[in-house]
């Protein structure tokens, strides 16, 4: 168990952060309204935060390999809690942006550091695992943000939830400060010479991003664009939304260890190949797309099973993706590898969420569903494409 303890603290890292980011989204519908913006503009505030974090996974990931996960990890939280903070002294669209902003580069480091401190204190049978572990927080930020920072908002208003997210990367720190001694993560691996070293002439690399990017894009959709849809096309309350907005993210983290658990096994019989990812990604593409009909849905119930089974699939896309990646690339490359996937996410997402917001504003909520669940289809074509052996040979480099 106590070989778990790492793994464990990205767990938390990783439920702070999305706690952190979710923040904003639950309470989208009380603060676009106080505030007097759109949801545009609201789309528009999301991309600034994805365009840092696009540019700050590759960064951080770079960090943590070059100079160790107990420097990077505590400037990173330390610069992101003050980020959050200041969404509590934001009115308008240009200060929430910048805080926005601000937010997304600090949390670049979440998942790099989280796959950093898997490789380097895990055996191989047991980091795909230890990645739903570490990334699991995630899903568990979404689940009990709600639960949290609803009661929060409604009883000291929403600057009131933002310093609360401060108080517990302070803690987080404390709690970094300690475990962070252990001579597990202080340690460098030796590199790995059967795996190949990361080059961008390289089509898997290309394919590996396309499966994270396109792949899980439904997850920033239902992540951040739920409680709008639920407020103004069904007319709940800032309450009834969150009553209910932790059950998509159960699927999320359900997703995780379902997927996390097949890849193990696959990893042991030593069958990680080609031609088992390509029956899963097309598994995971074919359970994408009943997103598309969300909307037409004929009970609210269905709809929350329909948004949970999206966060499910997605989550598969994250995890069989990363697993594609620490199977083919060296793993002294850790961090930058899982720099690229969520920076690629991210980068997506930058690009997409304000005409989300557009067909939000414009009351086409099929429009901006069937969108969403286009992007697996996509993510699942670019993957096969990359990672075939005929085309991989003919682009790789070492």
């Amino acid at each position: 168990m106590r070989r778990w303890i790492p793994t464990l603290s990205m767990l938390f890292v990783s439920l702070i952060s999305y706690i952190d980011r979710n923040t904003l989204a639950l309470l989208a519908p009380t603060i676009l309204r106080e505030t007097h913006l759109t949801a545009e503009q609201y789309g528009f505030i999301i991309s600034a935060f994805s365009v840092m974090y696009m540019l700050g996974n590759p960064v951080w990931g770079r960090v943590l390999d070059r100079y160790g996960l107990r420097r990077g990890m505590a400037a990173s939280v330390s610069f992101w809690t003050l980020a959050s903070v200041a969404h509590a002294f934001a009115g308008g669209f240009f200060t929430f942006a910048a805080a926005r902003a601000a937010l997304g580069f600090g949390e670049g480091a979440t998942f790099p550091g989280g796959l950093r401190t898997v490789v380097q204190t895990l055996p191989p049978s047991k980091r795909s695992r230890g990645i739903a572990v570490a990334y699991s927080g995630g899903s568990l930020g979404a689940i009990i943000t709600p639960i949290i920072v609803t009661p929060i908002a409604l009883w000291w208003g929403w600057r009131a939830a933002f310093v609360f997210t401060g108080l517990i990367g302070v803690a987080w720190l404390l709690l970094w400060s300690l475990v962070s001694r252990d001579p597990e993560i202080q340690k460098r691996r030796e590199p790995e010479a059967q795996r190949a070293h990361i080059h961008f002439r390289d089509s898997r690399v290309w394919a590996f991003m396309a499966a994270y990017a396109l792949g899980a894009l439904p997850l920033a959709f239902v992540l951040y664009g739920a409680a709008i849809f639920l407020s103004q096309a069904l007319g709940k309350s800032q309450a009834q939304i969150g009553a209910v907005l932790w059950i998509p993210p159960l699927g999320w983290e359900a997703g995780y260890f379902f997927w996390g658990t097949i890849a193990d096994r696959l990893a042991r019989e030593e069958r990680l190949g080609f031609g088992s990812l390509r029956v899963l990604f097309f598994t995971l593409m074919l359970l994408s797309l009943p997103l598309a009909a969300a909307t037409f849905s004929l009970s609210y119930q269905l709809l929350l099973i329909q948004l949970f089974l999206a966060m499910f699939v997605a989550a598969g896309f994250v995890i069989l993706s990363i697993a594609y990646a620490t199977h083919t690339f060296s793993a002294n490359h850790a961090g930058l590898i899982a720099g690229l996937g969520a920076g690629s996410w991210s980068a997506v997402v930058a690009l997409v969420m304000p005409i989300f917001g557009h067909l939000f504003d414009l009351k086409n909520y099929s429009g901006a569903f069937a969108l969403a669940a286009l992007f697996p289809v996509a993510g699942f074509l670019g993957w096969w494409l990359g990672a075939s052996p005929a085309v991989s040979r003919k682009h790789r480099m070492y």
